[in-house]
């Protein structure tokens, strides 16, 4: 009788401790996608208006900004096709200048590659030279990075810790993300066409060298991009 006893007092005390944490997990906040388990790499969810990453005042950035020297963002050209794609009417912030960019109208009528990525990606760290060395080479297409769920002035800080200067917009309320569908990990990069289309660099995922990255523009020809695309 004394170790039934024992057990049951046991079993509920168990009952008990499962039914409560199982209520603190119902009450807990979800920022983050719930199909994966690492905040760092999952797609979020930006909800009202409440930006996802603030900027932080220009007066506040300008040292940064100059420690950085970023190229300046692209702007739209004289004549050109409307701008059209996915990623039409998308304004946001430049990182390395102050004001704000369409991306859609700034690139409209000509390649690019899009590169989404943050300061607190490792793959990104060491993805980012690469693309800064392609950026150089006589020929490239325009490079332009995304900073997505980081803080700007971490992402100044790397770029200038890096010695990268093509330059850089920040996906602060997360439309760019959910425009281009940004898979649940970083870095991605995309090809945009002169039309405005994209198309996921599906490989290689992470650029390791200049060389890949100039197998992935645009055939003039054919409209598609020559390396493998999602």
């Amino acid at each position: 009788m004394l170790r039934t006893g024992v057990r049951s007092e046991l079993l509920w005390t168990i009952v008990v401790v499962v039914l409560a944490i199982v209520g603190i997990v119902a009450l807990w906040p979800q920022d983050s996608d719930p199909a994966s388990g690492d905040p760092q790499t999952s797609q979020w969810r930006v909800t009202g208006e409440k930006p996802f990453i603030a900027m932080p005042p220009d007066a506040e950035l300008a040292p940064l900004r100059s420690r950085a020297d970023l190229a300046p963002c692209p702007t739209p050209g004289d004549v050109g096709p409307p701008p059209g794609g996915p990623l039409a009417d998308i304004t946001v912030p430049c990182l390395g200048t102050p004001g704000t960019v369409d991306l859609a109208a700034a690139l409209a009528g000509r390649p690019a590659l899009l590169n989404v990525w943050a300061s607190w990606c490792t793959p990104c760290r060491e993805e980012i030279p690469v693309l800064n060395a392609y950026a150089e080479l006589p020929g490239a297409v325009p490079v332009v990075g995304i900073d997505v769920r980081d803080d700007a002035t971490s992402a100044l800080g790397l770029l200038a810790d890096l010695d990268a200067r093509y330059p850089s917009v920040v996906d602060t309320r997360g439309t760019l993300w959910a425009a281009l569908q940004v898979p649940n990990a970083i870095p991605t990069s995309y090809v945009l066409r002169p039309d405005g289309s994209v198309r996921r660099v599906a490989s290689p995922v992470v650029f390791t060298e200049p060389g890949e990255v100039s197998l992935c523009q645009p055939d003039g020809r054919a409209g598609q991009s020559v390396c493998g695309v999602a």
